[in-house]
C-alpha cells in the first residue's frame, strides 16, 4: 500500500493501544472502515485517540462471547488511524479508520474512560509496512471465484476498479468488505502473506458458493 506520510513508522508504533471489539467490523492495512460511534465509552476512546496518536485497534470478540458487555477477544487484530471524522448534532462521531498494521495481543491492561486497552506485539506483521508486491497465485481463478460468490450473495463489485488494484490491496479490501462469517474473517486476518490469504479466501468463497446463498453473520 502507499504509505500515508501521517502514519507512524513501524518502530514508533505504541506498545499499548485502545481497542474497539466489534464482530464483523474488520480493517486491514490500507483499507478504510467507516464507523458510527455513539456509546459514551467509545466516544471517550475517540477523543483520547485524537488527542494522542489517532490510533485505535479493531478486534473481534470470540464467537461465543459476542453478546457479553466485556467480551473475550481474539488474539489478533489490526490497528487503524483516524483519518477523518465529524461530530453530529445528536452527539455521535462519524469517522473513517484507515488500516495500518496487524497486531498480536499479549495482555489486557488497565482501561480508561470505560474503554479497553491492550499490550500488543507488532513483529509478526512487520510485512504490513513493506511495499507489498506479493501476488495472487492464480488471479484469473481468484476473480472467477469472486464473480461466482458475488453473484450468489448479491455483492456488488466495481469490476473496473478491482482490475486496477494491486493484488495485496484487492485481497485486503475483500477481507474487510465481503460478507463472510466472523470466524472466516478472523482466519484471513491472521494469515500473514497475500498469496496465502488469497488462497484461503478463494477456498472460503468457493465453499460458500457451493452451498448457495446464505446470510452473513457480520455486523457493522
Amino acid at each position: 500500500m502507499t504509505r500515508n506520510p501521517f502514519f507512524p513508522k513501524l518502530e514508533d508504533l505504541p506498545a499499548e493501544i485502545p481497542i474497539f471489539p466489534l464482530p464483523g467490523a474488520v480493517v486491514m492495512p490500507g483499507v478504510q472502515l467507516p464507523l458510527n460511534v455513539f456509546e459514551p465509552r467509545y466516544l471517550n476512546m475517540v477523543f483520547d485517540a485524537l488527542a494522542r496518536d489517532h490510533l485505535i485497534g479493531m478486534i473481534q470478540p470470540t464467537q461465543d462471547s459476542i453478546l457479553d458487555p466485556t467480551p473475550e477477544i481474539q488474539r489478533t487484530g489490526c490497528v487503524g488511524r483516524i483519518t477523518s471524522y465529524s461530530e453530529t448534532p445528536d452527539g455521535r462521531i462519524v469517522m473513517v479508520l484507515t488500516g495500518l498494521c496487524r497486531f498480536d495481543v499479549t495482555a489486557e491492561v488497565e482501561g480508561r474512560g470505560g474503554y479497553r486497552r491492550v499490550a500488543v506485539r507488532w513483529k509478526r506483521f512487520a510485512s504490513d509496512y513493506a511495499d507489498n508486491t506479493e501476488t495472487i497465485r492464480d488471479r484469473p481463478g481468484f476473480i472467477a471465484a469472486l464473480r461466482s460468490y458475488s453473484d450468489q450473495h448479491g455483492v456488488e463489485i466495481p469490476w473496473d476498479d478491482a482490475k486496477k488494484l494491486a493484488d495485496a490491496d484487492l485481497v485486503n479490501l475483500l477481507c474487510a468488505h465481503l460478507p463472510l462469517g466472523n470466524e472466516d474473517k478472523q482466519a484471513l486476518i491472521e494469515t500473514i502473506g497475500t498469496a496465502d490469504r488469497a488462497d484461503l479466501m478463494r477456498g472460503l468463497m468457493e465453499m460458500a458458493s457451493a452451498g448457495g446463498p446464505q446470510r452473513a453473520d457480520q455486523r457493522h
